[in-house]
């Protein structure tokens, strides 16, 4: 459940103590408390007399202060982190209360601190904020403005006190609206034109306020006070607080932030904190390097700006070809085309064939939201080739009247876009909205006979997909890119007569990572994490990497099967040819072998006009090749000279006048016989000893498989062939307690385990309820149902002579809510979100009170409303999902009815999440309740356009089949071998024997929220000596090298401290939580007494 205000900072509090005691490791006896972390002193000998020579023990007094104003409680949220951290460096901190220490203006800080000891240092924690709502470039200005003029005043007021400012996105609270905003909130922003402005305006900020900064003498020009501006922008997006609700991971998240924040106030600091999920390393002051940071001991690389990359003023390009004639007629083949022939040009994609940026100044990044259309490779026609080379310019040299290029700057909206209807931002699946509006635009303009004029149209996508891939792994498929791509193509190819299409492979992303691992180059990453997380974020050489570059190779190969098939060479007026120059790009380099930031804009991740140039030439090259000796790569560097048509070879290629032959479609695969998978998993020993915790748990651990739920748990129709059978349940293949047959025809969880455990109990078999085991599930069962259905599982456990109810590890499936929602409509009362959460409560309640060694698998409720996609243009489901689900069916869409069951839906997962994310069931040890999101966003497969695949539902369109059970099942496990807070939350509902995922070497346990907690890594202090360390030592530098541990501290103790550390941490945080469950413990201990002198008496007999 949601913490309150004092629980939510009493467990900050015992978090941060429990982290730093973990991260102990000096067995120093001083008893300050810095020196549980840091062996260097971070106080001064003697009371410092300059700002420049302040270390962090000196501070006594530390407060916040926003422009513009924030949500106080979020702001007093992470200033009470920080002050935990400065209090361990600072003994003599003062302790403020909320209200003493966030501000809204500078005059309520002054008042407070003219007020306190004079001669006491300050530091004041400066938030510069992003209205994140709306943003624009006026913005930036007006934040400008009021730094200034705050900064004076505090600058004029206060003595003996360090500004810290810092670039803060994201902190506001929802429903916290400045009335006074700067900017208007302009709707007709595309997602990804929004999310490109969010990402650089941020960036933009910190740029003009460092600039300020130097030009206002702000920095160092006084020994008694001085600014200094952290590193970078700081993300502030808390989990929480879109949603309102508090919780255990939002506290971990603030106290990332602050640890960030901590880390950019020492000296130096080349860069901000990487925290991953691996490693939380609290940075300490060194010997050489003692001091809070300012500009004066360290001036930062960072803050100086990029040398401006060398750009070539000329763009243009010469044309030797002699062979510039059309066809004698108009050709009517579209093997017959030449260039001269092409009458029309025309492109759909994403910001690079939109132009951002490709005009912008060298270190402009408010430049590259500047969508420069004119300068576009593909379909650009600003002055001519001398001057600006693009493939409209090329064909000009051919064809002067060439039209449909776009011109000098603009939205796809604007007239002179013309005929690119581009997309900032856009995905794979915007390009068929993009290729109706363009057909559209054809049609209707007057300079376009639409049906006798040759069009050569550029596809080109793929990069947000990849940049966005791993948040949504099933939607950004290579299935689901190619089926993007072919509704684009479909659609074109019956409506565009005479038309070539040049579809562009995505390009080969991962050479571009190496832009953000140099920051001798300056690329502002921080702004690229935000456009493109799936690229940037991956370490070098991880598994992310790997499966990043296996969709990337995926994408590529996925269009050229679709090519291919011959699927658009059906009539002679129409062709899709690929043209695969950036199947593998060579990253230009200078010549001392850094990344050429010459070939990109600004931000480092869109082209700059020097790329565009090049890829100008090698599309007009590869239209000129033959299919099957087409350039696939390219190198920028490369000085590429444009090819020309000749006498024998005159025409665009096309696969026929290439004398080429398509592979054809690929075979079909064979029926599906059943809905086995296969296992590869090598280590499936259990524990050495039986665990005594949940969170030590591994699979083969497992005795006893149990599961509650509804008609889906029970296995209702699942295998009906005929309408008498659906009232059947076929428990035996029942998702998450079914144990018929092996995983190698049937795939259910027990299925799973028992290649880990073959002697696991409790699975059901067959048909009906005779070999139920403890699948205590009820057709219709609604979540009122469960508590009788948890006291059933008890009294069966207990009564199964094969089962050791004391010493078994058992694993229990909780699955309810689709009937609550199903007939929600019929009595909204009972069947409310706050009785829903109830109901889950007293089940669990229950088994936390009885049942030891017990871990809980909560299913998350799905989104019930996609049963009416199942419902439609299908005879078989017209009338048997209006009596199982009528609160779904029969509302027409968009009603107030469907609309107020949507809202409960959503807040059926928002109780389940508040109730499991609680510290509710965290006292015992051998129990836990895990919540497995892979239902939380479904998508229907679909076998074409709206057309739901039926063969995932029985015969009654509302119950699941055996490949759903099949899939489900597969799913759940998967979940269970995903940490907490980063499973996923969705299902790809496509068969593949291999999705079996194996515990691995290092995490061989099943996830639970405790041991889904990075595991602390040592503090990094400073070696007394210069002696070398092995170098398998892992450490995180912020700048210059940061010492490790002494040599001399044996490398077990930071181990044990280590643990001692988070014992403590845990343990006192369990003292907090007692009395809030001790009537459960008490209830708890006499039923397992009960238990334990019930089995004595079994067997002594007395």
């Amino acid at each position: 459940m949601a913490m309150d205000m004092s629980e939510r900072k009493m467990f900050g509090i015992l978090t941060l103590l429990g982290l730093f005691s973990a991260l102990t490791v000096s067995a120093s006896t001083e008893e300050s408390p810095q020196s549980l972390i840091c062996s260097t002193s971070p106080r001064s000998l003697t009371p410092p007399t300059s700002v420049h020579a302040l270390r962090p023990g000196d501070v006594t007094h530390v407060s916040a202060l926003t422009i513009p104003p924030s949500a106080q409680t979020d702001l007093s949220d992470l200033m009470d982190r920080m002050r935990e951290l400065m209090s361990m460096f600072s003994p003599s901190l003062i302790n403020l209360s909320k209200d003493k220490s966030c501000y809204d203006n500078a005059e309520e800080i002054v008042e407070f601190l003219s007020n306190q000891q004079v001669d006491t240092w300050k530091l004041v924690l400066l938030f510069v904020q992003m209205d994140s709502l709306c943003v624009c470039p006026e913005q930036v200005d007006e934040a400008v403005h009021q730094v200034e003029k705050t900064l004076e005043f505090l600058k004029s007021q206060l003595k003996q006190t360090i500004v810290s400012m810092t670039v803060l996105d994201k902190l506001a609270k929802p429903g916290y609206l400045r009335q006074d905003r700067v900017c208007p909130c302009d709707e007709t922003r595309t997602a990804g034109e929004l999310r490109l402005l969010k990402a650089i305006l941020p960036q933009l900020l910190q740029d003009n306020l460092h600039r300020h900064l130097v030009d206002k003498n702000f920095y160092s020009d006084k020994d008694d006070f001085t600014v200094v501006l952290q590193n970078g922008p700081v993300s502030a997006d808390l989990p929480g607080i879109e949603s309102g609700h508090y919780s255990m991971d939002e506290s971990l998240h603030i106290n990332e932030l602050a640890l960030q924040l901590w880390t950019n106030l020492l000296q130096p600091t080349e860069e901000q904190l990487k925290l991953d999920d691996k490693n939380f390393r609290i940075p300490c002051p060194t010997e050489v390097r003692p001091y809070l940071r300012t500009e004066r001991n360290s001036p930062s690389e960072s803050y100086s700006s990029a040398e401006a990359p060398v750009t070539d003023p000329v763009m243009g390009t010469e044309l030797s070809c002699e062979e510039r004639s059309p066809s004698p007629v108009p050709p009517t083949s579209v093997h017959e085309v030449r260039p001269a022939d092409i009458r029309v040009v025309a492109a759909v994609g994403d910001s690079l064939t939109a132009g951002n940026g490709v005009g912008a100044a060298p270190n402009n990044l408010l430049q590259v939201l500047v969508q420069y259309r004119g300068l576009s490779w593909s379909v650009g026609g600003d002055k001519n080739l001398s001057h600006v080379t693009t493939l409209p310019n090329i064909l000009k040299e051919f064809n002067a009247n060439v039209t449909g290029f776009s011109e000098d700057k603009g939205k796809e909206t604007s007239t002179q876009a013309f005929l690119n209807q581009a997309v900032a931002g856009a995905k794979a699946n915007n390009l068929l909205g993009q290729a109706q509006v363009l057909v559209d635009r054809m049609k209707r303009d007057l300079r376009i006979n639409f049906h006798t004029d040759w069009k050569v149209i550029t596809m080109f996508i793929g990069g947000n997909d990849l940049c966005d891939a791993c948040q949504n792994a099933l939607y950004h498929s290579a299935e689901n890119f190619e089926k993007h791509i072919k509704e684009a193509l479909d659609y074109l190819h019956k409506e565009v007569p005479r038309a070539i299409v040049n579809l562009i492979e995505p390009l080969h992303i991962l050479p571009l990572r190496r832009l953000h691992q140099d920051h001798s180059i300056k690329c502002p990453t921080w702004l690229v994490d935000i456009l493109c997380p799936c690229v940037i974020t991956p370490h070098q050489n991880s598994e992310a990497e790997r499966r990043l570059d296996d969709l990337n190779r995926h994408y590529q190969r996925s269009i050229n099967d679709l090519i291919e098939s011959g699927h658009y060479d059906t009539h002679e007026n129409f062709t899709v040819i690929i043209q695969p120059f950036l199947r593998d790009i060579i990253l230009p380099l200078l010549p001392d072998g850094r990344p050429d930031r010459s070939y990109f804009t600004p931000d480092c991740f869109h082209l700059s006009q020097k790329s565009h140039t090049q890829m100008a030439r090698a599309l007009w090259n590869n239209m000129l090749e033959p299919l099957g000796s087409k350039t696939d790569s390219q190198d920028f560097t490369n000085g590429l000279e444009l090819k020309c048509p000749t006498q024998s070879s005159p025409f665009i290629r096309t696969y026929k006048n290439s004398n080429y032959t398509y592979r054809g479609p690929k075979p079909t695969p064979p029926p599906v016989e059943d809905w086995g998978r296969d296992f590869s998993c090598k280590d499936v020993a259990p524990s050495a000893s039986v665990p005594t915790s949940v969170h030590k748990l591994r699979p083969a651990d497992i005795k006893v498989v149990a599961a509650l739920g509804d008609s889906i748990t029970a296995g209702r129709a699942a295998k009906a062939k005929t309408y008498n059978e659906l009232k059947k349940e076929y428990r035996g293949i029942s998702w998450s307690i079914g144990g018929d047959g092996d995983l190698k025809t049937i795939t259910t969880l027990p299925n799973i385990l028992k290649n880990f455990n073959p002697s696991i109990q409790g699975f059901s078999k067959g048909q009906g309820s005779l070999q139920k085991g403890f699948n205590m599930a009820t057709s219709g069962a609604q979540a009122l149902e469960i508590p009788e259905q948890v006291r059933s599982l008890i009294q069966a456990m207990k009564n199964n002579k094969k089962v050791n109810y004391v010493e078994d590890w058992k694993l229990v499936t909780l699955f309810v809510g689709v009937s609550d929602l199903c007939h929600y409509c019929k009595s909204q009362n009972n069947l409310s979100s706050k009785n829903f959460t109830e109901h889950i409560m007293a089940s669990l309640d229950m088994l936390y009170a009885e049942v030891p060694r017990v871990l809980v698998n909560i299913i998350e409720v799905p989104q019930i409303d996609l049963l009416k996609k199942i419902n439609k243009g299908t005879l078989t489901c017209a009338f048997l999902p209006r009596e199982k689900c009528p609160c779904v069916v029969l509302p027409e869409e968009q009603s107030p009815d469907l609309m107020e069951l949507k809202r409960v839906n959503v807040e059926y997962q928002a109780a389940l999440e508040q109730l499991v994310s609680g510290r509710r069931y965290d006292e015992r040890e051998d129990f836990a309740v895990v919540l497995q999101p892979f239902l939380q966003h479904t998508i229907v497969p679909l076998v074409k356009e709206g057309q739901p695949d039926l063969s995932y539902f029985s015969l009654d369109c509302v119950h699941l089949s055996e490949k759903t059970h099949s899939e489900m099942a597969t799913a759940l496990w998967n979940n269970m071998l995903e940490p907490v807070g980063k499973k996923q939350f969705f299902t790809n509902f496509t068969y593949d024997r291999t999705k079996i995922r194996c515990p691995s070497e290092a995490q061989p346990f099943i996830f639970t929220r405790h041991n889904s907690q990075p595991s602390p890594g040592p503090a990094t202090t400073p070696a007394p000596t210069t002696t070398a360390v092995e170098t398998t030592t892992t450490i995180i530098t912020t700048g210059a090298p940061v010492p490790l541990c002494p040599a001399s501290v044996p490398v077990w103790v930071p181990v044990i401290l280590a643990i001692v550390g988070l014992l403590i941490g845990w343990a006192v945080t369990w003292m907090v939580f007692a009395r809030r469950q001790g009537r459960l413990q008490r209830r708890m201990k006499q039923n397992m007494e009960k238990q334990w002198n019930n089995t004595h008496k079994k067997e002594t007999g007395l």
